[in-house]
């Protein structure tokens, strides 16, 4: 990985890191890919993971990495309009959706994006722009939910190559929906996001969990 004190400013960004602020998110993030790659969440080399390192920058993953076997150098610096830091390699298609959310929620601090058997498919079988998961239990392991009885609503996108358009519709859905979860782009994949690596690793293995009753539901129905 570049060394980040070598990191030149640019557009007014700080020229040095919190160094151990970024080592522990190359940890958190090279934790999570092997545990959710051990957990057929980020087939081949899908998926893309970031942590927030200050109130404009963010440490992601490079494009092509098999998230399974992710090393300091797959671990990239930017800010979050994705302007690269210190290095030569591109950031995934998808870093821009992670710093527009980012921007829009001041409480993240950890993004994780999936491609998940459950959320592909659920994604296609869901006609409507809000998936609403009611009455399970594990509900609760979202951060903020504290009865089964609370709806986790999740927005729903059509898939796109056009990045920078769905970033400005994921911010409009949350401008008008501050009660998102996450979002599911069809035939894609999971976004959510969380206050802690910790808590976000929660919220992807809970909602897994969740969209995987939803379908069982839908194929006895």
């Amino acid at each position: 990985m570049s060394d980040p004190i070598a990191i030149a400013a640019a557009d007014g960004l700080p020229s040095t890191l919190d160094l151990d602020r970024l080592a522990l998110a190359s940890q958190q993030l090279i934790e999570a890919g092997q545990a959710l790659d051990a957990a057929g969440q980020v087939p081949a080399t899908g998926g893309n993971f970031s942590c927030r390192l200050s109130d404009r920058l963010m440490a992601v993953t490079a494009s092509g990495c098999h998230k399974g076997r992710l090393t300091s150098g797959d671990i990239l610096v930017s800010d979050f309009a994705v302007r690269l830091q210190g290095t030569s390699r591109k950031a995934s298609d998808e870093a821009r959706l992670h710093g527009q959310l980012y921007e829009d929620l001041p409480h993240a601090q950890a993004i994780l994006h999936t491609h998940s058997r459950a959320a592909t498919v659920l994604s296609l079988c869901h006609e409507g722009d809000t998936l609403s998961l009611e009455g399970f239990e594990l509900n609760k392991a979202l951060e903020g939910v504290k009865s089964h009885e609370t709806a986790v609503r999740l927005a729903v996108f059509d898939n796109t190559q056009d990045i920078d358009a769905l970033a400005l519709d994921v911010r409009a859905r949350l401008a008008a929906d501050d009660n998102l979860y996450g979002y599911l782009i069809r035939g894609h994949g999971l976004y959510t996001w969380a206050s802690s690596m910790t808590a976000c690793r929660r919220h992807i293995e809970a909602l897994d969990f969740l969209m995987g009753c939803e379908l069982e539901l839908r194929r006895q129905r």
